[in-house]
């Protein structure tokens, strides 16, 4: 029976109309291609191969044609060979001990007369050769790449990548030929040179310093692709083969990276191309971004760089999602050290966080912080409070963060610095960090003549509205604080509201009994009606009354504080008025002061880390332990793929078996890393505690990094050993990786 030809057997299948009956059909003809290879029909070979590869395709197994594929390979006819190849792509890797079996096939045909047959065998060997097979054919790749042949040198360059990746130590084979690529006029062997030579770079500082006398000649291929004249061949939107333009700016960048020769031979290509290529095709802002990158990478000069950044500030008012979008993370990446520059285009950056796209969004809110100072903070923060009040709810969270951050950090005077925290509690104060709320207080603490201004604020905010719940928690705080500065109406700074006891306290009762109120913000209220009774005069029987109902409360934090404070009563009154006097000025602790201060990266908002769980973990004894980090040089765990771990460490005063290990994870690659998991063991004699990351995604470029806490209890003082465990999505595919890390500094276990 004369087997199907795989144009029938795609119309066949395409027929079928549920999922099942196109299984029938695909184990019909299984079994039919079974039956023919085991009859060893050398006619048909090549065809039921071609059938098996697209059944391959739609996800059906077809594994036992992998040994049909090598007596393809084996066969003169070149028709053969190149379904032969093909299959073995497609079912072989490095993983079967089958594809070893290959090796001699694809040698001699390497030597092969005809050049198709030698380009099948390059193929092949650059898309799925082991180390071992790399290694024994690495010779015969090398001649190739002598060869005068355009066609086999191309392919023989990007086979010569391959080999290099997986047998690093044969770089120096190539070294030769490689100088000689790029004379070639062939436009094809030119890119598959520079791809090859980049690699080469990448690999090897030996290499990088060997090649940086190659910018001239590569600066010349550049200068010649753009003063080009029009070729049918190349062209691409009116401009001369891009993606060799492309591939040589991105060896440029890394040939000129930290080299101040090599950047100074660069300088002025780069100038003509960010000035003289086309930006009305896609094509053409390609050409500009990879120059941008390249201008930021090497030590270019300052009106250089201007030029790279005020191109970027032209992507941002591109229709292109896509190339605001690489606008605003290259900016975000450039703004530590050309600040000022970036700064012409804040007004741009400010209307993206209008834009309708969330990645959008978010990274230009992320730039947005970036670029606050003490100069423009006062309109930056209109903006971004704008954007707080508007923006979808997973942005309030990290938008509060930087804006309590920022305000903290550059605010003009304590009434803005109140004021600003106070909307942002007001608008979103269900999304702020715990912590928001006790640095709140401590600002009004310290805030003397600020205090009537405050609490007459803080009474109005909650009026009818107990929704925003760390603001009801602040309010009540200072309404307990300063009460009898509310009913005196001894505000300054704006003018004072008639306000009664009895006002007061049905605010703080309503907040009692509101169903909208959580166990904490209940405890608030409730001590500062306590505080009260020695602020008021005429209604601290009311106040008596009040705390007595709270005593049997179901809720047992506030029936404990209800029974205390009656007991404050009967039993210790003269001892109320001391015992309830106004908190004095409230100082940071250094340990709380450090560790807040080293989780934050400026510009990098996704990378803050809940500090009230980072110090949840330390609490021994009932306080807070202070760290101390003072000696202890960090590490690098992990350096692989783009992806780097670094641990610090910090011990703890208070117990110093306790090692706090923050990790920070970057990510040096041009795509974001996503689903990003970190996992740590140690041995048996060590107990050990993981929070969780601040982001489970690590943005590309190093333009910010996902922060984690490792606790580890080490009660015997041995040395520290640990094995991490990294998953994450990259490219499209999923990374797994295994690492030891033994290298841990003596003083962060001793």
């Amino acid at each position: 029976i004369v087997p199907s030809v795989l144009r029938e057997l795609i119309r066949t299948i395409r027929t079928a109309r549920t999922q099942a009956e196109e299984r029938e059909m695909i184990q019909k003809e299984c079994a039919a291609i079974r039956s023919s290879f085991r009859e060893e029909d050398n006619t048909y070979r090549c065809r039921n191969v071609a059938k098996l590869l697209y059944m391959h395709m739609l996800g059906y197994p077809a594994h036992f044609g992998q040994l049909e594929c090598l007596k393809l390979i084996a066969s003169q006819k070149f028709t053969d060979k190149r379904i032969g190849y093909l299959g073995a792509m497609l079912l072989l890797d490095e993983r079967q001990d089958v594809h070893l079996l290959m090796t001699n096939c694809i040698k001699n045909d390497l030597n092969h007369s005809t050049q198709y047959v030698q380009g099948l065998a390059l193929c092949t060997l650059g898309c799925m050769g082991s180390s071992e097979m790399c290694r024994d054919l690495a010779g015969e790749v090398e001649k190739l790449l002598k060869t005068s042949n355009s066609y086999l040198r191309k392919k023989a360059a990007l086979c010569a990548v391959h080999v290099i990746r997986k047998v690093p130590e044969l770089m120096e084979m190539f070294l030769p030929a490689t100088k000689n690529l790029l004379n070639e006029k062939n436009h094809g062997v030119l890119h598959t040179s520079v791809v090859l030579l980049t690699e080469m770079c990448e690999r090897s500082p030996d290499m990088l310093a060997h090649f940086r006398k190659l910018v001239p000649q590569l600066v010349r291929i550049l200068k010649n692709l753009i003063m080009s004249g029009y070729s049918p061949e190349h062209d691409v939107s009116g401009i001369s083969d891009p993606f060799l333009q492309v591939r040589i700016l991105r060896l440029l960048r890394i040939l000129g990276r930290n080299d101040d020769d090599s950047s100074e031979a660069m300088n002025d290509i780069l100038a003509q191309v960010a000035t003289n290529t086309e930006t009305s095709k896609n094509v053409g802002n390609a050409i500009l971004y990879e120059t941008v990158l390249t201008i930021m990478d090497i030590k270019s000069e300052s009106g250089l760089r201007v030029l790279a950044i005020n191109i970027l500030g032209r992507f941002l008012l591109n229709n292109d999602k896509n190339i605001r979008y690489v606008a605003l993370t290259s900016l975000l990446k450039t703004v530590q050290t050309d600040h000022n520059a970036v700064q012409r285009h804040r007004s741009t950056i400010v209307d993206c966080l209008k834009d309708l796209d969330v990645s959008i969004k978010r990274r230009a809110m992320e730039l947005s912080f970036a670029l606050v100072n003490g100069n423009n903070v006062r309109g930056m923060m209109k903006e971004l409070l704008y954007f707080l009040d508007s923006c979808e709810p997973e942005f309030k969270a990290d938008c509060a963060s930087g804006i309590f951050l920022a305000a903290e950090k550059y605010a003009p005077s304590k009434r803005w610095h109140i004021d600003t925290i106070m909307r942002v509690l007001t608008t979103a104060g269900s999304y702020v960090r715990d912590d928001a709320v006790p640095n709140l207080i401590q600002l009004i603490t310290n805030s003397v003549e600020m205090h009537a201004y405050t609490v007459q604020r803080l009474y109005k905010a909650i009026l009818g509205d107990y929704s925003q719940q760390p603001l009801v928690q602040v309010a009540s705080w200072c309404i307990g604080e300063y009460g009898d500065l509310l009913v005196s109406g001894q505000c300054e700074e704006e003018e004072p509201i008639q306000v009664t006891e009895d006002e007061v306290l049905d605010i703080l009762e309503s907040v009692l009994i509101s169903n909208m109120s959580a166990s904490v913000t209940r405890g608030y209220a409730l001590t500062a009606i306590m505080k009260l009774s020695t602020r008021f005069t005429c209604t601290v029987n009311r106040i008596k009354k009040v705390v007595s109902i709270y005593g049997s409360s179901i809720d047992v934090e506030l029936q404990q504080r209800a029974v205390e404070y009656n007991a404050l009563f009967k039993k210790y009154d003269h001892m109320r008025p001391a015992l309830l006097e106004r908190m004095p000025t409230l100082e940071r602790e250094k340990g709380v002061h450090l560790i807040f201060r080293r989780v934050h990266v400026w510009g990098k908002v996704n990378t803050l880390y809940d500090v009230e769980n980072y110090l949840q973990i330390l609490e021994i004894n009932g306080f807070h332990a202070v760290l101390f980090s003072t000696g202890i040089p960090s590490i690098t765990a992990y350096n692989k793929n783009g992806l780097k771990i670094d641990f610090t460490f910090e011990r703890s005063n208070t117990n110093p078996s306790v090692t706090v290990i923050t990790i920070q994870a970057s990510n040096s690659t041009e795509l974001d890393m996503t689903d990003f998991v970190f996992q740590a063991a140690v041995p048996k004699t060590f107990q050990l505690q993981l929070l969780s990351p601040s982001s489970s995604v690590i943005p590309a470029f190093n333009s910010g990094t996902i922060t984690q806490v490792i606790k580890v209890l080490n009660p015997q003082k041995q040395q520290l050993r640990m094995r991490i465990k990294l998953t994450y999505n990259h490219k499209g595919s999923a990374m797994q990786d295994l690492a030891e890390v033994n290298n841990f500094p003596p003083q962060s276990w001793q």
